[in-house]
């Protein structure tokens, strides 16, 4: 813990990460609020730190919705097919519909349900992740986001010039 830090800091830090759920209000509120907050109080080493984290992790996990969708749009593709044809012979032969015109239904459905749950893990993730961050830094310590990708990498501190005296 750094006693160093006002509580300003600590607070700034701390919303940074929460205001990454004005997601589920605002579109991309999880990239603006935080970016915003971040670009305000950059000149503050641990709310830079912070925003920086903050940030990274929301990018991560923007990633990895899209890893999860890309990997199983094959599959939604393949489905959207056979659901069509399931379709047109219902149509065609609505009193005669069999288990044989429904093939691959229960593999559909597990489909989803491993979506379902995987996407279900990535917000639980989230929401522990972020409530870790902000507890922490609310408490004025360092927290690195885990599986975060770092695309805003940290800027080196740029030495102070020292003036000489003659």
């Amino acid at each position: 813990m750094e006693n160093n830090l006002s509580n300003n800091d600590k607070n700034v830090a701390a919303v940074t990460h929460l205001s990454t759920f004005s997601k589920y209000f605002i579109p991309f509120g999880n990239f603006i609020f935080p970016l915003l907050l971040w670009t305000v109080n950059k000149e503050k080493p641990f709310v830079n730190e912070h925003g920086r984290q903050a940030l990274n992790f929301q990018l991560s996990i923007l990633v990895y919705t899209i890893l999860v969708g890309v990997a199983c749009l094959p599959f939604f593709i393949i489905f959207a097919t056979d659901f069509v044809s399931l379709v047109e012979a219902m149509e065609s032969q609505y009193h005669e519909v069999s288990v044989q015109n429904i093939k691959n239904f229960s593999g559909y459905i597990i489909l989803f349900g491993i979506v379902a749950l995987l996407l279900l893990g990535l917000f639980v993730f989230e929401l522990y992740a972020v409530i870790t961050a902000t507890t922490k830094a609310s408490r004025g310590e360092h927290y690195n986001y885990p599986l975060t990708i770092p695309f805003l990498k940290q800027q080196p501190v740029k030495p102070q010039e020292h003036e000489h005296v003659n």
